[in-house]
């Protein structure tokens, strides 16, 4: 796979980068905003051979992708974090990045997009990053403290098919566009809803919310 992004490709993403995540109130080192420039070449190259995305340009990534991810960075906690049907590693990679503190455990089915993930981790150097090929139903590791997706499933499916690695005293945490209100109508009993939170992504037109989730 080819290098894909020329310098004029690669300075405007930088600085939509840095502004997006300035106007979020989020403060990369020079570390972390590299790393993050070394996934979206990473990502967009990738998805040109082995379709991880449906977004195809790299300035729409730099939205839609990895600012989108910075935004819950916030009532990230850990300290380990699931991230259920994480594709490419989305929010995971950029949460890796972000908090080296915290263990984090990209889950997907699908083996492309997790080999992405471990090439990706491997690039960054990210040593906190365990990505693991596996259904959600079908993982049985140590429980997590939180538990995060962003575009796996209905909400109550999330909470449904991820509740046997939930921690005592944990949280789900479910990215979304607008409220889904019919989802949360749905949610099992004995679980409720936290609060609800309003991300606020630079270029991002549409809706984007945060639901937190506890067992009661």
């Amino acid at each position: 796979m080819s290098q894909t992004l020329n310098e004029t490709q690669r300075a405007r993403c930088a600085q939509l980068l840095s502004r997006g995540a300035s106007a979020m109130g989020v403060a990369l080192s020079d570390e972390q905003h590299a790393q993050l420039m070394t996934l979206l070449v990473l990502l967009h190259k990738w998805n040109r051979a082995y379709n991880l995305t449906a977004v195809r340009e790299p300035e729409a990534m730099v939205t839609r992708h990895l600012l989108d991810s910075l935004s819950v960075l916030p009532h990230i906690s850990g300290p380990r974090l699931l991230d259920v049907g994480a594709g490419p590693g989305l929010p995971s990679l950029v949460i890796a990045i972000m908090r080296p503190d915290i263990a984090v455990v990209p889950l997907d089915s699908n083996g492309k997009k997790v080999r992405f993930q471990i090439q990706a981790g491997h690039e960054l150097g990210l040593n906190n990053l365990s990505p693991t090929q596996v259904r959600i139903e079908a993982y049985d590791g140590a429980p997590f403290e939180q538990i995060i997706s962003r575009a796996f499933a209905d909400t109550d499916a999330f909470v449904n098919l991820s509740g046997a690695v939930l921690a005592e005293g944990g949280e789900w945490l479910a990215m979304k566009g607008r409220i889904p209100n019919d989802e949360i109508a749905r949610l099992p009993a004995g679980v409720s809803l936290v609060e609800t939170l309003r991300l606020c992504v630079p270029g991002e037109e549409g809706e984007r919310h945060l639901l937190r989730l506890k067992r009661d």
